[in-house]
């Protein structure tokens, strides 16, 4: 049984995190693509609208809360889930990722199973059972 890929859009200015979570998500079989700041993200997300963007906070020209603000104007783009991973670890923090357009927030570093996890619940990708 063959299921469809689902392509992340990773938006992250350290370019280790983006290559940790590149490798976490395609060993769990995600096409990754990256963006280095909110308005690269915005840009390539438009060109070609991926199936979840996985946002940082921090970053330089548009920070991952005006990002997503942007992205939930555009009709395009609206319904694509949106994870935002951070290191700004305070329940205000979540509540700021969520009122700006995230549909679930993990601090950085975020454990590969919570990335997966996350990943799959939004995707729609089923969710492996039992213990690995």
């Amino acid at each position: 049984m063959s299921e469809a890929t689902r392509r992340v859009l990773v938006v992250d200015d350290a370019v280790t995190v983006r290559a940790y979570t590149r490798q976490v998500l395609e060993a769990d079989g995600f096409t990754v693509e990256e963006a280095v700041n909110g308005i690269e993200g915005l840009e390539r997300a438009l060109l070609d609208p991926p199936d979840l963007l996985l946002v940082d906070v921090n970053m330089p020209k548009m920070d991952g809360y005006a990002m997503l603000r942007a992205v939930r104007r555009e009709e395009s783009l609206r319904a694509i889930p949106a994870l935002m991973v951070s290191t700004e670890a305070k329940e205000s923090d979540r509540q700021k990722a969520l009122a700006s357009g995230a549909n679930w927030y993990l601090v950085k570093p975020a454990r590969p199973d919570a990335l997966t996890l996350s990943a799959r619940l939004l995707t729609g990708r089923p969710v492996a059972g039992g213990a690995s």
